[in-house]
């Protein structure tokens, strides 16, 4: 390392004492101009967080820098449990914060079980037509809605939301179209076999009702979310789970290994390439992909390694699909056992 007073474009340069978060751009304070901004996956596993000592000033700090440093990792605290949940990009790279934890600022943690990001998405189009109606001493809430949800592509899960606006005339006036929108997005956050967050969804609103006194933005949205929720019933909805683009690196001798350890994790093999050193290029789920790393160095004598990153969401299979739907409604009568 060495100082120098000045860095042109294509130089790596250090700056010490900065406090920035990744994807900053610096001036001179006269040229107002910022980079594009780098493209951030969402994250596809979590893991909660319990630090031993509870009331360390480190924990909160540390979580704060490593999310400065690092867009893809997130924090944020479940509603539910209190729990501090992590998320990233695979179990190693949360394992790797974990550990962190505990050299940069003696913080020790205990994880829970990994939680993959399963998603949920409508395999076709299907209409709605949904009135939200409510009355209650002086003036009430009344919205009507009607239009139909569809999948965005060809290949279900692709994209994230899409909503269009295909009213004509005033049935429903303009300044509650942004609130029936927003219930929509709203409604999103949970899906109807799962109760995970729904993607790859269009939804094309083309007719409504208004009342001169009973309506307001707080009674579309609640239109919107009722009508995402029948609508998404009638869409016969499917689960997805992430799938992720690994490589395989491993010498000639255990090759064989390596594309079994990969089959039995029901990986599809894409490529292989190499003589001396195989390369091995495969699509994995995620969800198949915990304790990989120990197996893989296990059966090849510690010279094998692997990196993967996220590729798409494709639909899971049916025993998985009945598992979670089944975790999720088990989980939903014990919440209704409580409030009971």
């Amino acid at each position: 390392m060495q100082d120098v007073d000045s860095g042109s474009a294509g130089d790596i340069v250090a700056m010490f004492g900065v406090d920035c978060a990744s994807g900053t751009t610096f001036t001179d304070g006269k040229t107002k101009v910022s980079m594009t901004s780098m493209f951030v996956p969402d994250p596809v596993i979590s893991l909660a967080l319990v630090p031993e000592n509870k009331n360390s000033p480190n924990f909160s700090k540390a979580l704060g820098r490593f999310s400065k440093e690092d867009p893809t990792f997130r924090v944020h605290t479940d509603e539910e449990s209190g729990q501090t949940i992590i998320s990233g990009m695979g179990e190693l790279h949360l394992e790797i914060y974990v550990e962190r934890l505990l050299r940069e600022y003696g913080v020790k943690c205990s994880t829970g079980a990994p939680k993959v990001a399963f998603r949920e998405t409508c395999s076709i189009k299907s209409k709605f037509a949904y009135t939200h109606k409510k009355q209650s001493g002086g003036s009430g809430q009344f919205g009507r809605i009607e239009g139909y949800i569809e999948p965005i592509s060809d290949t279900l899960g692709a994209g994230t939301f899409e909503f269009e606006n295909g009213l004509v005339g005033n049935s429903i006036p303009p300044e509650f179209v942004p609130a029936i929108e927003k219930g929509f997005r709203e409604a999103l956050a949970q899906g109807a076999l799962t109760g995970s967050p729904v993607m790859g969804l269009r939804v094309v609103l083309q007719d409504g009702l208004a009342h001169a006194v009973d309506s307001n933005e707080m009674a579309f949205r609640a239109a919107a979310r009722g009508a995402f929720r029948s609508a998404m019933l009638a869409a016969k909805p499917i689960l997805l789970e992430p799938l992720m683009s690994t490589e395989v690196a491993v010498p000639s001798e255990f090759q064989g290994t390596a594309v079994a350890l990969v089959s039995q994790r029901k990986g599809t093999i894409n490529s292989m390439e190499g003589s001396d050193f195989v390369a091995i290029d495969a699509d994995v789920p995620l969800e198949s992909m915990f304790g990989f790393s120990s197996d893989l160095r296990s059966a090849t004598q510690g010279k094998g390694e692997y990196t993967m990153e996220y590729k798409m969401h494709v639909p899971a299979p049916k025993d998985k699909t009945d598992e979670m739907i089944k975790k999720w409604q088990l989980a939903q009568q014990g919440k209704k056992s409580e409030d009971d």
